[in-house]
């Protein structure tokens, strides 16, 4: 058989023909792999879209191949803040930091300096600062609308480069004046799946701040918290993410954009506290969601949360209760006594009131609005983005307060002790006949179980051992089944 050139030549043109339609198959069809550009983007001579790809991080995660439960060990903290600020604001910081068990890095834009913060204490984390030179130039490449604001996206990926081991499971990032409350959080991160995406943080309570920047961003300040796929990707298109973002003002908008064109939308948190509040809190406070208390932010916008504290004894006050027993923080337990008509509402190792009439729990779960917006600028409600009550002089409306005062462990159990604030100055409940005044109760204690609660399926319950003169004895215990908390 014959065979010339001219006919080999030719089924070698159709055999490279066909090749190459193959592989441009192949391209359209494979799974995308990158985030921000479909297969066929790469080869559409009909399309004008860029796709931008970062150098890859080249890490390997060998705890992603693990099933072991999360500790704290899996998560690396970053904490952004300045050089300026780190003087009045390092007291937040150390009241519940860990030396030797919490990881993790404080950048700041310029080396420290005065004798208040050098020697660097072992109470707070190391401390970088950020590379000026890698990003100045950046900068000026970029030409953004806010420096600032970039530079503190920009950290983002300086901390997880840093952080980036075999260990690493969850990045969680915050402000220099964060109060994070660490053994909640890895509860609540142990019952995500860690080799998923996730960008898990908080909204602001004031609803204008949500809608001037977006409903859909975890507010920085209170923390938000990436998975390690999600913060290795974010790593890995931070500079052409920030290049398509330069005109934007705001780091908490710029991250979430970030995150969104990888795919990822934020799983919002009750428990993450951006407190963007004014005034007295404590309304606030006292009637927590039912989530574990994760974070709480702008401590040092608002009012001490203890009477005759500063802002740092307040927060140091309020973690020798979260020392003991972080599941139950803030946690709202209320329970009724019906010989005096009273209802309790604790919001453990925080405060507890006394109301003179029997109230249900789901009017007593709206705070007090004690507090005022975060804007000053007068505007038509809603203002927050939960239900309050408004303070009242009624008598039956209006609670006696007491606040948290100390906490001990007991053989039978966690003994916290509240003390009142401050007479109430109001005559008894008319209901009652005005014959049982809570006036004469001066401290209330509680006695809790040792055990942490891993469930928040449902609050406690609590029976009332007895009120004996200027003291109330109360004991927290499980709800029975089927049973309102009215009738327990």
């Amino acid at each position: 058989m014959s065979f010339s050139f001219s006919s080999g030549n030719n089924l070698f043109k159709t055999l490279l023909i066909i090749s190459a339609l193959l592989i441009y198959l192949i391209f359209i069809f494979l799974p995308n792999q990158h985030p921000n550009c479909s297969a066929s983007d790469f080869f559409s001579p009909f399309k004008t879209k860029t796709c931008f790809v970062s150098p890859t991080i080249t890490t390997t995660n060998s705890s992603q191949e693990t099933n072991s439960p999360t500790n704290l060990s899996h998560l690396g903290f970053g904490l952004l803040g300045s050089e300026k600020a780190w003087h009045n604001r390092k007291a937040y910081i150390e009241s519940w930091w860990r030396p030797n068990a919490t990881r993790g890095l404080l950048y700041l834009d310029k080396n420290p300096t005065g004798d208040d913060i050098l020697p660097w204490s072992t109470a707070s984390p190391p401390y970088r600062v950020s590379n000026d030179d890698l990003i100045t130039g950046f900068l000026g490449e970029i030409k953004p609308r806010d420096p600032v604001m970039i530079r503190m996206v920009y950290a983002i990926m300086e901390v997880f480069r840093e952080l980036d081991n075999e260990n690493l499971r969850w990045l969680v990032m915050g402000d220099d004046d964060s109060v994070f409350f660490v053994d909640n959080i890895v509860d609540v991160l142990a019952q995500y799946d860690h080799t998923k995406y996730y960008y898990i943080g908080g909204q602001s309570e004031f609803i204008m701040s949500n809608y001037w920047y977006s409903f859909n961003q975890g507010f920085g300040g209170a923390g938000f918290m990436l998975s390690y796929p999600l913060a290795k990707a974010l790593a890995n298109d931070m500079e052409n993410c920030l290049r398509r973002n330069a005109g934007l003002n705001s780091a908490d908008l710029i991250t979430m954009v970030c995150i969104a064109d990888i795919g990822v939308n934020l799983s919002p948190l009750k428990g993450i506290h951006q407190i963007d509040l004014r005034g007295d809190i404590s309304g606030f406070l006292s009637s927590h969601p039912k989530f574990p208390l994760i974070s709480l932010h702008h401590l040092d916008k608002v009012d001490p949360i203890f009477p005759n504290m500063d802002r740092f004894e307040s927060t140091r006050h309020l973690m020798k209760a979260a020392v003991v027993d972080q599941s139950r923080m803030l946690q709202q337990t209320i329970c009724h006594h019906r010989q005096t008509n009273w209802s309790f509402s604790i919001s453990w190792g925080y405060s507890a009131h006394i109301y003179e009439k029997i109230m249900p729990r789901s009017y007593l779960q709206n705070p007090i609005e004690t507090f005022e917006p975060w804007s000053s600028t007068p505007r038509p409600p809603p203002q927050y983005m939960f239900n309050t009550r408004l303070p009242s002089n009624d008598s039956c409306e209006a609670p006696h307060v007491f606040f948290f005062k100390k906490v001990k462990k007991a053989p039978a159990g966690i003994l916290t002790t509240y003390s009142r604030a401050a007479p109430r100055g109001l005559p008894p409940c008319w209901i009652s006949g005005g014959k049982h005044s809570a006036e004469v109760v001066s401290e209330i204690r509680v006695l809790n179980p040792a055990t942490r609660r891993k469930e928040m399926d449902r609050c406690e319950c609590c029976d009332i051992i007895r009120v004996h003169g200027a003291k109330a004895e109360l004991k927290f215990r499980s709800a029975s089944l089927m049973r309102s908390l009215l009738d327990q």
